[in-house]
């Protein structure tokens, strides 16, 4: 069985949702559940990291998000320097938290921004490993958005602007550990044979935000100090996928525990910024971050370390050929504003897609991800039509492939381009060599990364 078919199977059974299945508390079972359909015809998501972290803002060679952690727990010298050199000696992590205002906070202007990306669906830290809730929590009754900084609920004000203003799917990320809770350093000094923090704080948030904003994803994560027995994470998913609000819609991904990485779960993660470049047989996602270094923002950051769209557009293509979809990270100012250059890669992103979505949207792997004579150029496929996204244009006047193979009915066109069909040859060593005529600047489709459309191809 090849992994195309694999992953082609995969997909099938993922457009037809089964219900009336009750699914077990074990792998076995709850790795059966399909894939809910409209993710993987989406590709694209937008990730946002917001949170206390959002405050200090600062990263040495490493994402800002984990300051806390690095500060008090690992004591990295950097992040020790600069708090002696910046704040009182008693200066806490929770001293933090007053300056967490989000006064810039709009919740439809974040709408309008992340629309514009193209993307078919988000996911919000509602809680990193810091423990401080983005939602007015039951089980974090002093140290969340309402009660400490914005005195907003955050969540609830975001799902309700996305819900009401675009079509975007609402997801949720949820730290499950948390660096410096007493009870978490108890069950894990206790080699977790104790649970008290499983059953008082992550679980209840984890039913929490399901219950009240119903999320359309739940992305875990914090999970891979314990195995996933402390975490219970089969029992939470067969309720998840049984009896929550979003039972039938809802994704996971594989995040719930020791051994759970890349093997259980929903769609695989795998790592950070995970991109194999090849096809896999599991539904996967590329999760990675504009800022090169850091899912939070950081003040200290250079624009060298900032991906180009260039970088972007050909991480999206090989993820996309490969069969993933991509989480494109952004990570707001503490005063809640997009800081522009995450808008314009944003706004640029979502310029590609208009062009050039039909590449994308709704596709599936080709028989080849990326041609051998040209490297540069990835594939995805629909019905009859194979697309190669061209990462760079050809400084010749032909643009020479090895993967297509035409027919006497192959047609060759470029997507948003007007100006009619592309003549093409037959390569002595099998393939296709496309003709490019001279394109005026002004009559060209987009200005990076192009797509080819083949049809009626031998072997499409």
């Amino acid at each position: 069985m090849t992994w195309l078919y694999c992953l082609s199977t995969l997909v099938v059974l993922s457009t037809s949702f089964v219900t009336g299945i009750r699914y077990e508390p074990n792998w076995a079972s709850i790795d059966s559940r399909p894939i809910p359909a409209w993710y993987d015809e989406g590709k694209l998501g937008i990730f946002i990291h917001f949170g206390v972290f959002s405050v200090p803002s600062v990263g040495f060679n490493s994402e800002s998000e984990w300051f806390w952690n690095y500060w008090k727990n690992l004591k990295v010298p950097a992040y020790i320097d600069f708090m002696n050199k910046n704040y009182k000696p008693d200066f806490t992590y929770a001293d933090f938290a007053k300056d967490f205002t989000a006064e810039f906070f709009d919740a439809n202007k974040w709408a309008d921004i992340l629309n514009s990306s193209g993307a078919d669906y988000i996911v919000f830290t509602s809680k990193h490993g810091e423990g401080y809730t983005n939602w007015p929590s039951n089980i974090s009754f002093n140290w969340n958005s309402m009660a400490v900084g914005p005195k907003r609920d955050i969540v609830g004000e975001l799902m309700e602007a996305i819900r009401g203003k675009t079509k975007l799917h609402f997801g949720l990320y949820h730290c499950l550990y948390e660096w410096l809770h007493p009870l978490y350093l108890r069950d894990k000094e206790n080699n977790w044979q104790t649970r008290d923090f499983v059953t008082k704080k992550a679980l209840p948030g984890l039913y929490e935000i399901v219950n009240t904003y119903k999320p359309d994803i739940v992305w875990s994560d914090g999970d891979y100090e314990a195995p996933d027995t402390y975490w219970n994470s089969t029992g939470f998913l067969a309720w998840l996928y049984n009896d929550s609000p979003v039972k039938d819609i809802v994704v996971t991904n594989d995040r719930w525990g020791i051994g759970a990485n890349c093997t259980h779960g929903g769609v695989w993660t795998c790592r950070d910024r995970y991109l194999p470049g090849k096809l896999q047989t599991h539904k996967w996602v590329n999760a990675m971050t504009i800022d090169r270094q850091s899912w939070g923002y950081r003040r200290n950051a250079d624009l060298s370390q900032y991906l180009s769209i260039e970088e972007i557009l050909a991480t999206f293509a090989q993820t996309v050929s490969c069969g993933g979809n991509m989480l494109m990270n952004v990570g707001p100012q503490k005063d809640g504003i997009i800081a522009p250059i995450f808008e314009e890669r944003l706004r640029q992103l979502g310029q590609w897609l208009s062009v050039n979505g039909d590449a994308i949207r709704g596709t599936r792997p080709w028989t080849t991800q990326n041609d051998t004579l040209t490297p540069t150029v990835w594939y995805t496929k629909k019905a009859n039509i194979i697309y190669a996204i061209v990462l760079n244009w050809p400084e010749t006047d032909t643009l020479e492939l090895a993967a297509p193979v035409p027919s006497a009915n192959t047609r060759v066109a470029l997507l948003g381009y007007t100006g009619g069909q592309f003549q093409y040859t037959n390569l002595p060593t099998g393939g296709i060599g496309i003709m490019i005529p001279p394109i005026a600047v002004n009559k060209m489709p987009c200005q990076w990364a192009w797509v080819f459309t083949l049809t009626n191809l031998k072997n499409a």
